[in-house]
């Protein structure tokens, strides 16, 4: 089929959404519709509403999207502002002057990068044909699942490296809390109370499950679990499994508590779409080229505490 119409249809339209599927499927004339979403790369921005719709499927199966604050910040500046809070109110006698808070100095400026998270995937012709109704909500599914594991990856393990800075970088990381030689009951106490107490009432702690599993069998001196088999928290404070967290092996950090809402996630552009046709054409098969842009960064380092084994 062929298109004439030269007209452009912005994003968050339903025919942008219509074309823009079809092209995906490999119907050839779709694209002269897709010009205002089109990147230089060649690429075309998602439609408004399946965007929303694969928001909302990774902030479900992202940890950090869950656990951290999210912030969308396209083609914006370089940089962002975080806020410290140290003013307080004070007593003061009658008709006696109110002291004054300079909080100029409250805001600390933290650089942005724009990391490129990308994935190429490849499906049969066929498949997308007879699956016509479904192709949009499998192949944003795939999307999801790619992307929130590589995001989850980097937000633990990441360099800051062409990706984002995790939380157990040695610069840029999370602080540590406590150092051990193997994981006591008293070790995880300590580590509880290296966490400050504003950042204590909404931490949770974070593990692999194997760490777990050693931890729900731990006991202090009078035969008492440390882990809560009831309702599954460690002193109070529930526990989330990432299988990215690393073993409690020498030098790793298989532990960490902490206030995870001051890890900011930011995204820097739409999710983006590119159709590699000829490249599996001898297989019968599309192509896609499908990338982000975002940074991850811890705001306040003190806000999380890792426990770190020695070498």
């Amino acid at each position: 089929m062929t298109f004439t119409n030269e007209t452009f249809i912005p994003t968050n339209q339903p025919e942008y959404h219509n074309h823009f599927w079809n092209y995906m499927r490999g119907n050839e004339g779709h694209e002269t519709y897709l010009d205002l979403g089109k990147k230089v790369t060649g690429a075309y921005v998602m439609p408004a509403t399946s965007e929303t719709k694969f928001d909302k499927k990774l902030s479900e199966e992202s940890l950090f999207r869950q656990l951290g604050t999210h912030v969308y910040a396209p083609n914006g500046p370089s940089t962002v502002l975080a806020k410290v809070n140290t003013d307080s109110a004070t007593w003061v006698a009658p008709g006696g002057a109110i002291p004054a808070y300079d909080a100029i100095n409250d805001f600390t400026t933290y650089g942005l990068s724009d990391h490129k998270l990308a994935v190429v995937m490849q499906m049969d012709a066929s498949f997308m044909h007879d699956n016509y109704p479904r192709f949009e909500a499998y192949f944003t599914d795939r999307l999801v699942k790619d992307f929130a594991h590589a995001e989850e990856d980097a937000f633990i393990n990441g360099t800051g490296v062409d990706m984002p800075t995790g939380i157990l970088a040695a610069d840029g990381g999370a602080e540590v809390g406590v150092t051990v030689s193997a994981i006591t009951y008293e070790d995880v106490v300590k580590l509880f109370f290296s966490l400050g107490k504003e950042y204590r009432k909404n931490a949770v702690w974070m593990m692999n499950s194997e760490t777990a599993l050693a931890l729900r069998t731990l006991k202090d001196d009078g035969g008492n679990y440390i882990w809560n088999h009831t309702n599954d928290t460690i002193l109070g404070k529930r526990v989330v499994i990432s299988e990215y967290m690393p073993f409690a092996a020498a030098g790793a950090k298989p532990i960490a508590f902490g206030e995870f809402s001051y890890f900011w996630v930011v995204d820097r552009c739409h999710m983006t779409i590119r159709t590699l046709r000829e490249r599996f054409f001898e297989t019968d098969q599309i192509g896609y080229l499908a990338y982000e842009l975002l940074d991850g960064k811890l705001i306040r380092p003190e806000a999380i505490k890792v426990m770190e084994m020695t070498a």
